[in-house]
């Protein structure tokens, strides 16, 4: 290899030798490659931590508002077994559906927020990405 009359040194640079003990020039040095994938493997780690605790906040939901489900339903039914009269049992049912679905509309707008945000934390990676080739918007 014969490399005579090119020269480039600086940041980025550095000087390696071939196989006859020649030196090269390499635009990149190992400890800088190795520098940005430790990087870059923090990162990942980092939003998949992110990423498994909005899922654990999503199932704790569910296992919270299905604990609860259960149990009103389990009074709900124990209530009704100790009615003598079909104007208790229709005011027992009537109370429990008013509970039943105040309940489901409050779990699941906690649940949707929590969806929300899991969404957010899936795509905050690509935010730099995209800020890259978006072009600014125009004020």
């Amino acid at each position: 290899m014969h490399y005579s009359g090119w020269r480039a040194e600086g940041p980025g640079f550095s000087r390696l030798q071939d196989s006859q003990g020649k030196g090269i020039l390499s635009m990149f040095k190992v400890e800088d490659i190795q520098s940005y994938g430790k990087e870059q493997f923090e990162t990942v780690v980092a939003h998949t931590t992110s990423l498994q605790n909005g899922l654990s906040a999503i199932v704790n939901a569910y296992g919270d508002y299905t604990k609860k489900s259960y149990e009103d339903t389990k009074s709900f039914v124990e209530k009704l077994s100790g009615v003598k009269s079909l104007d208790k049992a229709l005011e027992a049912q009537n109370e429990y559906a008013k509970t039943a679905y105040e309940t489901f509309v409050a779990d699941s707008q906690k649940i949707a927020g929590l969806y929300g945000d899991l969404a957010k934390q899936a795509f905050k990676p690509l935010e730099g990405v995209v800020s890259k080739f978006a072009p600014a918007a125009a004020h």
